[in-house]
């Protein structure tokens, strides 16, 4: 049955899969619904790149923006909010995300990371985690989304390991 929320427009959306040098990807656990773990991720301001919004959602997210961008996926990736959610995000204008996912390799020091440094933090808790491991622990609805970039990113975590020293 067709929804009200059909022709609304997906949010413009960047999501970043940050890597570190043991070729795990840092997750947050979100501050509104404990024991919900994500990437860090968030809206394209109107007149930004994706480059800039990755800096800049990393800055906002994870504290520090201590990374060079590996590659993105080339086509972006959807999904629908479920149905709890309609109306109640985004003060009801989008019907889900298109996010452009972005991988990245973090060039600082796990204490360069700070959760709490934005004004409005998302995280009460991070880690890092083994990449294939990210599709199991993510709310419902953005499995096949994280199915996909686990995937997609699994040849960086395998390029890492290769280039660490022995």
């Amino acid at each position: 049955m067709p929804s009200i929320y059909d022709n609304l427009p997906y949010r413009p959306c960047v999501g970043i899969c940050l890597f570190n040098k043991s070729a795990q990807v840092f997750i947050g656990e979100r501050l509104d619904q404990p024991g919900a773990w994500q990437l860090p991720q968030g809206g394209i301001d109107r007149g930004e790149t994706w480059e800039d919004a990755t800096f800049r959602e990393m800055k906002e997210e994870v504290g520090t923006n201590e990374a060079k961008i590996l590659g993105r996926l080339e086509e972006p990736l959807r999904y629908d909010l479920p149905d709890h959610l309609l109306g109640k995000l985004w003060s009801g204008k989008y019907r889900g995300q298109e996010q452009i996912w972005v991988a990245a390799l973090f060039t600082g020091e796990d204490m360069d990371i700070d959760i709490t440094a934005h004004t409005f933090p998302e995280f009460r808790a991070w880690k890092w985690a083994p990449l294939q491991s990210i599709v199991d622990i993510m709310v419902p609805f953005k499995r096949p989304t994280y199915e996909k970039i686990a995937n997609a990113f699994q040849h960086y975590a395998e390029d890492i390991l290769r280039s660490r020293p022995e």
